[in-house]
């Protein structure tokens, strides 16, 4: 981030940005006071639970250092929202940390153009926060409410349920190798995928729908399969996917089949919902696909533990399964340690 030639104070600085024009917060009936005060005050409804999630955005490590900052404020918000979504949560309010090397003014009233444009979209105002001295991270709490009794936790995935995943997977990963210079896309195909890495769609009203539908759910954030061995750990069940049913968009399916079955199964950074439910409810959820208009496609089968540890038996499209070592490459899951 480019340094600043007019110096502006922390208070200013929050004045500008991110109050001014933050109007949510008052025709928003759950929260009580907003900005400006030493705490932000919501009152969720009766009979409803609080959901609170936070995501931490690091320059160089989940984002390009020339990151267009308009897009950055649109994804930091974002991918907290699709935490919320993951449990049938409704947005209520979120609180941004932020630290900066120096202050560039350009650069914040982009970032605040994507981040206040989100937090619209979603009737979820910004409610509080901090800002400091440091090398450039965003910190995102986002507070969500749900009805007691019907958040969709990762823990209830029963064996013969269905697992689906909304949209499409691998499409992130896709604009991330072509960034990365390891397959080169023509224009069209990049922008075709790109918007899926730098402006994901948090999947609130899906999430909403599948309360008392799906059994267990949680957000496709760091690849698909390693993010459904969560769901597999804490059920303590095991899952059969068949990878043919994974599904792919027409620009994906333009690569060799090693790297369609390879980025959709851990790509990373696609902010769909991968979800558990009795096939009982397969009907209900084609209709909440079609009224939603998104996309849900079944993609396997919980089936019962053979072990302590949480296992995906991977199959291929004539119904055999994988081997060892083909199903462990596919499972690996993006590790924010790594080096």
């Amino acid at each position: 981030m480019h340094s600043e030639s007019n110096p502006i104070g922390e208070f200013d600085l929050i004045e500008r940005f991110f109050k001014t024009g933050n109007d949510l917060s008052i025709t928003n009936p759950t929260v009580s006071l907003g900005i400006g005060d030493d705490c932000a005050l919501i009152k969720p409804l009766l009979d409803e639970e609080i959901a609170i999630t936070s995501d931490m955005l690091v320059e160089g490590r989940h984002f390009f250092l020339d990151a267009e900052p308009e897009q950055l404020g649109r994804k930091a918000l974002a991918v907290n929202l699709s935490d919320l979504a993951a449990m049938g949560a409704k947005p209520l309010g979120f609180t941004l940390a932020i630290a900066m090397p120096t202050v560039n003014t350009l650069w914040l009233e982009a970032f605040s153009k994507g981040l206040m444009a989100t937090a619209k979209e979603f009737s979820c105002p910004l409610i509080g926060g901090d800002t400091t001295a440091g090398p450039l991270t965003l910190s995102i709490t986002a507070i969500g409410s749900i009805p007691k009794k019907t958040a969709i936790r990762r823990s209830g995935a029963q064996v013969g349920d269905d697992i689906w995943v909304s949209g499409v997977v691998g499409d992130a990963r896709l604009a991330l190798a072509a960034l990365r210079h390891e397959i080169t896309l023509s224009a069209n195909d990049y922008q075709a995928v790109a918007s899926r890495l730098h402006q994901p769609t948090p999947r609130i009203a899906l999430g909403i729908a599948l309360r008392g539908i799906a059994s267990a759910a949680l957000d496709v954030s760091d690849g698909l399969l390693g993010d459904l061995m969560h769901i597999l750990k804490q059920s303590k069940v095991d899952a059969e996917i068949t990878l043919a049913h994974i599904p792919k968009s027409a620009t994906l399916q333009k690569q060799k089949i090693e790297i369609q079955h390879q980025f959709a199964a851990s790509g990373g950074d696609d902010y769909e919902l991968c979800f558990t439910a009795p096939h009982s409810h397969h009907d209900a959820i084609l209709d909440i696909s079609k009224k939603l208009q998104i996309p849900l496609t079944k993609i396997g089968r919980i089936i019962a533990a053979k072990t302590q540890s949480p296992q995906v038996l991977l199959m291929d499209s004539d119904n055999r399964s994988l081997s060892s070592s083909e199903s462990a490459k596919l499972l690996q899951s993006f590790d924010h340690f790594a080096k």
